[in-house]
């Protein structure tokens, strides 16, 4: 229990690098070469597990509940205008749901590991 509570901390950071690998290597096999600025985008969350800094950390957690409570508002406004969808349609709003919701949660773990006092 405690190698569990003791590597805990470190889950939103790892849930978003793999998201950002998932993305580029979806990017990656239709763009190519364009794909690789995505990969910048793991730098902050690398460094988190590296050498974990409060600061860095607050700001991930507030941008990424920005970022996420607007894909929210997003998602629930087009989950009521929809009148006629198909079975594909109705997979990828289940999908995009809990794609949303996950990254809401992890952004606030983010947040309230910036806010204990041992980090």
């Amino acid at each position: 229990m405690k190698l569990i509570s003791k590597y805990s901390k470190f889950t939103p950071y790892l849930y978003f690098l793999a998201v950002i690998a998932y993305w580029f290597t979806d990017i990656n096999k239709s763009e190519g070469l364009t794909a690789y600025p995505i990969l910048l985008l793991g730098i902050p969350f690398v460094w988190q597990l590296i050498k974990p800094n409060k600061q860095l950390n607050f700001s991930l957690g507030i941008i990424f509940v920005c970022l996420s409570s607007y894909l929210i508002l997003a998602y629930l406004s087009d989950l009521l205008h929809i009148i006629d969808i198909s079975s594909s349609t109705k997979t990828f709003i289940i999908y995009g749901g809990i794609f949303v919701f996950t990254n809401f949660l992890m952004a606030l773990w983010m947040i309230r590991n910036s806010l204990k006092k041992a980090f």
